[in-house]
């Protein structure tokens, strides 16, 4: 019928334009005719082939008939901003477009085993008219993406949506990249998950009885993912939000090494990795060649001189085998919400892990057909809240309210 509808609706163009140049080209309804014709067009392009439901990939119905009672973005059609909608321009755009709301944080630095020390940023909401028990006030652990900290744009409003909530947040930026000095001649990585179970212990510990949710978005993610793929069941965290994050880091790279995306993503990122590097110069000299280091033109060349010699690994693929939490997905023992795009270049949308995904009752996954890396933006001038967001926030206030009936609906 579809077919049959754009059929009559062309032809039916076709004839009214005909008719309209047979007036003269410079005749007065030409030129809207055409812009008329190219809006109808455009229009049932996006309709037919852009605006879509998205996947949801979940193998258990009790967690599908949760979610879409309780998290209903998930099941509705998901209309990206319509001058935008393709993934590397939205993934370029967000942070511009979208406003950033404002934040007082409060610092801590917490030590840590090996000397070290993390910079956490706490958003306390002590107004909080829901929970006025700080005790009992649930509580958002954000990690923020590959050179991201609390000031990111998507964390902000992540924060934005938990403070009309209740809720409170904390905010885990790796190591040296938040203004702090580097102790000791180690930053982060993917695969590494010292630093992130040292942070749920402080926070768990200094709040034993506040329901706690961890939320990661891109390397964040990828980071939240192996830690929960290590530690199955034995984690305070009730359940996690994963956005974006890359799957399957030899198909990333790969993908980044294409040459728009080299030059519209990659270099940028690796200069991001190498001016923290230089800031800590003295110290991480003790543990690689930062001339090298500095040598990089890509990530996979970072990696190959820097963060897979800092941590240990034989080569760059060991540490990518390691780093990659498609391997762990299977292991994850708690509730997870995955939001990825298919056409997110970070994360292609053949390496997502849907056939894993289905073996594990506790993973669900929400595949949109736009929306690029940390993009999702909707609405004709999307300022304020994005697809994203949205699923944030329904989902974690759906674990707080009724995550007990995760897997008994």
């Amino acid at each position: 019928a579809c077919a049959m509808d754009w059929q009559v609706l062309t032809r039916e163009l076709s004839l009214y334009l005909e008719n309209q140049v047979r007036v003269g080209l410079f005749g007065s309804g030409v030129g809207l005719s055409l812009v008329l014709g190219f809006g109808v067009a455009y229009a049932y392009y996006y309709l037919s082939s852009i605006a879509k439901k998205p996947q949801l990939v979940a193998s258990n119905e009790h967690f599908c008939r949760f979610l879409e009672e309780y998290c209903p973005v998930v099941t509705e059609t998901y209309y990206p901003t319509i001058w935008c909608w393709e993934g590397r321009v939205q993934t370029l755009l967000r942070p511009f477009i979208t406003f950033r709301p404002q934040v007082q944080y409060r610092n801590e630095l917490i030590k840590t085993a090996d000397g070290g020390q993390i910079s956490l940023d706490w958003f306390d909401n002590n107004d909080s008219l829901y929970y006025p028990d700080a005790s009992t006030r649930p509580t958002v652990l954000l990690l923020p993406g590959l050179t991201g900290t609390s000031k990111e744009s998507y964390i902000l409003h992540m924060i934005y949506q938990s403070e009309t909530l209740g809720y409170r947040c904390v905010v885990f930026n790796n190591r040296g990249i938040s203004g702090e000095e580097l102790l000791t001649p180690r930053t982060y990585c993917a695969s590494n998950t010292e630093d992130l179970e040292a942070v749920l212990h402080h926070v768990h510990s200094l709040h034993p009885l506040a329901p706690l949710v961890a939320a990661g978005v891109s390397m964040g993610g990828m980071l939240l993912l192996n830690y929960l793929g290590k530690t199955g069941r034995d984690t305070p965290l009730k359940a996690a939000a994963i956005f974006s994050a890359g799957w399957n880091v030899f198909e990333t790279a790969a993908s980044l090494e294409k040459p728009l995306n080299w030059l519209l993503f990659n270099y940028y990122l690796t200069t991001c990795l190498q001016s923290s590097i230089r800031r800590h110069r003295q110290m991480l000299e003790k543990s690689c060649d930062i001339d090298l280091v500095m040598k990089a033109k890509s990530i996979r060349e970072f990696d190959t001189q820097f963060t897979s010699v800092t941590f240990g690994y034989r080569t760059v693929d060991d540490y990518y085998e390691d780093a990659s939490p498609c391997h762990r997905l299977k292991s994850v023992g708690i509730p997870v919400l995955c939001l990825n795009s298919v056409d997110d270049v970070f994360s292609p949308g053949h390496a997502i892990p849907v056939e894993t995904a289905k073996q594990n009752a506790n993973v669900a996954l929400v595949l949109t057909s736009c929306g690029g890396h940390i993009g999702f933006l909707e609405g004709i001038w999307p300022r304020k809240c994005t697809y994203m967001d949205r699923v944030f926030k329904q989902f974690v206030q759906a674990v707080f309210e009724h995550g007990n009936k995760i897997f008994s609906m």
